[in-house]
């Protein structure tokens, strides 16, 4: 009787035993999860190296951020602002490089024509080195003359003739009215012209019998042709 109460007991406990080791069915021993490997730990933390993914995140990162400073540069306009700023400078038509058409940047010429009658062509030349806006008409101022003559306000042009260096502009001055209504003539041999917006006045060679002109003297607006300006 008491062989079997101890081999009972014994059972018991070898159940017992085997539960607190945590056995399965199987009377296997769980181990739990496997760890890493030593190569698999030694070839990421030993070597120091990164994971192919983040080392192509980060050469990505490194390229956006370079093509990024690359842009600002760019953004900046500095190059492109140079060469717009050079552009204007070489553009002789520019605002900037537009100066008044004077009597210190001019040579006038008058010239009698025998069509239309009792017509005269003044002929304005730019000897500067910039181009110049021919304003308004000539300020005609002949020998002995108390006034100027009256612009022709029909021949105002739709814009102000502008003259590159070497070119030139025109004016006509009619000088005696056809039909009398100017009253006596009178012979001038000199005559000066001026430019609206100035005080100084270009000597202009007449022919050396002179001109006649009446009371009825006017002038036309500067013109960019001389058939503009004697029509």
């Amino acid at each position: 009787m008491r062989t079997r109460m101890f081999a009972a007991a014994t059972v018991a406990l070898a159940a017992l035993s085997l539960t607190a080791c945590g056995g399965n069915d199987d009377g296997v021993r769980d181990e739990g999860a496997s760890k890493p490997t030593a190569v698999d730990s030694g070839s990421e933390a030993g070597s120091g190296s990164e994971p192919t993914s983040d080392k192509a995140r980060t050469k990505d990162s490194g390229d956006a951020t370079g093509s990024g400073s690359s842009t600002g540069s760019d953004g900046s306009g500095g190059s492109d602002g140079a060469a717009s700023d050079q552009d204007a400078d070489n553009d002789p038509g520019a605002p900037e490089n537009r100066v008044p058409c004077s009597a210190a940047n001019t040579s006038v010429t008058a010239t009698p024509v025998t069509r239309p009658l009792n017509h005269m062509l003044i002929t304005v030349t730019n000897t500067g080195s910039k181009m110049c806006d021919l304003e308004g008409h000539p300020v005609l101022k002949f020998e002995g003359a108390q006034s100027v003559p009256p612009v022709i306000e029909d021949s105002k042009p739709q814009a102000v003739t502008s003259l590159k260096p070497g070119a030139k502009g025109y004016a006509a001055a009619i000088l005696v009215a056809g039909d009398g209504s100017g009253g006596a003539t009178r012979q001038v041999n000199s005559l000066e012209v001026g430019f609206e917006g100035s005080d100084a006045f270009a000597d202009s060679t007449l022919p050396s019998e002179g001109v006649h002109i009446d009371d009825s003297l006017r002038v036309t607006y500067w013109q960019s042709d001389s058939v503009s300006a004697l029509n």
